[in-house]
């Protein structure tokens, strides 16, 4: 649950009503298929990837990277080294702290719009969807970026925005990845070392680690 006083920073600093954070309440929502369990490893036809409105994103997020530099993901990557064998724990960490790194703390997403929480400092933006793109990678396996573009000229906020979930259609998403620039679709899609990654503003750092260690 959040914290009465974290709770109360949410509300005085975001523009986003109270159903907000209720709609953002952490929920894995119906099970995943068998096609969708398959497309979340990366395995998938790409006429079965379908368009998504940014109201898959909403709710209120919190950034996973201070809770890796604090040390709460350390069971995460003795887990992965195990499982793995390629990288040790500490290699693992190395790996998801450039990949996490962000100054990015916390995120707001409510009709259409996007409030990026830098500290006390914040920045918005009504985003419009720009479509999708199907990205193969170097293992041979494929992922999928849904692209939103702010036109306000006068918006502080990133210009352009990709989301990556492990998913390839309409669904409410549970954890993402996020990338941002302010150059161009096409330059943000070669961004592969570096996937801010969000979890559900309410979950506190155990609930994080075990949505990582069993999800």
């Amino acid at each position: 649950m959040v914290q009465v006083t974290k709770l109360a920073v949410v509300l005085g600093t975001l523009c986003f009503s109270y159903q907000a954070l209720a709609h953002g309440h952490h929920d894995h929502g119906k099970p995943l298929t068998a096609a969708e369990t398959q497309a979340a490893a990366g395995v998938f036809a790409d006429k079965d990837v379908k368009d998504r409105a940014l109201t898959d994103w909403e709710g209120v997020w919190q950034s996973v990277y201070p809770l890796l530099q604090k040390g709460a993901l350390d069971p995460v990557f003795e887990k992965k080294a195990k499982q793995d064998g390629s990288k040790t724990a500490a290699e693992f960490k190395e790996y998801y702290r450039k990949g996490y790194a962000t100054d990015v703390d916390m995120l707001g997403i409510e009709n259409g719009v996007m409030e990026f929480h830098r500290g006390d400092k914040s920045s918005a933006c009504r985003y419009d969807y720009a479509g999708y793109k199907i990205l193969t990678y170097a293992s041979g396996k494929k992922g999928v970026r849904y692209l939103f573009e702010c036109k306000e000229a006068n918006s502080s906020a990133p210009k352009y925005v990709q989301f990556s979930d492990h998913t390839i259609g309409p669904r409410k998403s549970a954890h993402f990845h996020i990338f941002t620039g302010n150059t161009s679709q096409e330059a943000l899609l070669k961004e592969m070392d570096n996937w801010p990654t969000y979890y559900p503003y309410q979950l506190n750092d155990a609930q994080v680690v075990d949505e990582m260690l069993h999800h």
